[in-house]
C-alpha cells in the first residue's frame, strides 16, 4: 500500500493538483486519499479505480508492478487485483502490458457483490462475457442480468456499475479499451 500510496501521491503534484482537487475528480474523500498517500489503510479495489480513472491511468499501473515482456501470460503469471476489497474474489490481467489499446481481465465474484455505489466512468469502450454464473450490468440506468454464454458491449463514458445477483460465483471475461483497469 505505501507503493501505491507514494504513486498516487505522485501522478497528483504531476498534474499539480491538491488533495481536494483529487478527491473532487475521483469521488473519493481527501481524508481516505490522505491516508492512502502516506500508506496508510486499505483502500477497496472500487476506490483505487476511482481515483486511477480521476488520473487517467488504468489501476493496474498502479499494482501491477513491472511490465511483462513476453506476449504470453501463463496462468500462474496472471497479475491479480484484489487489493483489499474482501467481496471481490478475484480479478486478473489476462493480457501481458500495461501500455496496450487494450487490456482484458477475468474477474470472478461471490453472490451478492455490487459496485452499485460506486458506479462508473471513463473514457473507452468495454465487452463483457459470463462465462459462469450470473452477471449483471447497469449502464445508464439499464440493468441487464446476464447468464453464462450472454455478453453485452457499451461506451464506458456512460455511468455504468455491475452485480452478482445470483446464489453462485460469477466468472466472467471483459475486455476494455483504453485500458482502465
Amino acid at each position: 500500500m505505501e507503493t501505491v500510496g507514494r504513486e498516487i501521491k505522485r501522478l497528483r503534484k504531476l498534474r499539480e493538483w491538491t488533495l481536494e482537487q483529487l478527491a473532487s475528480a475521483s469521488g473519493v474523500s481527501a481524508g481516505l486519499l490522505s491516508q492512502v498517500e502516506r500508506g496508510q489503510g486499505n483502500p477497496s479495489f472500487n476506490t483505487l479505480v476511482q481515483v486511477s480513472h480521476a488520473l487517467g491511468i488504468p489501476v493496474a499501473r498502479l499494482v501491477a508492478g513491472e511490465q511483462m515482456s513476453s506476449p504470453v501470460v501463463r496462468r500462474e503469471e496472471r497479475r491479480r487485483l484484489n487489493l483489499g476489497d474482501k467481496e471481490l474474489v478475484l480479478a486478473e490481467m489476462l493480457t501481458p502490458r500495461l501500455d496496450s489499446a487494450l487490456e482484458a481481465i477475468r474477474i470472478v465474484t461471490e453472490p451478492g457483490y455490487s459496485t452499485k455505489d460506486t458506479p462508473f466512468v471513463h473514457e473507452g469502450e468495454e465487452f463483457g462475457i459470463v462465462l459462469e454464473g450470473t452477471h449483471a450490468v447497469n449502464v445508464g440506468g439499464a440493468h441487464y442480468v446476464l447468464r453464462a454464454g450472454d455478453s453485452i458491449s457499451y461506451s464506458s463514458t456512460i455511468p455504468h456499475w455491475y452485480e452478482n445477483p445470483g446464489e453462485v460465483t460469477s466468472v466472467s471475461l471483459w475486455v476494455v479499451t483504453p485500458p482502465s483497469f
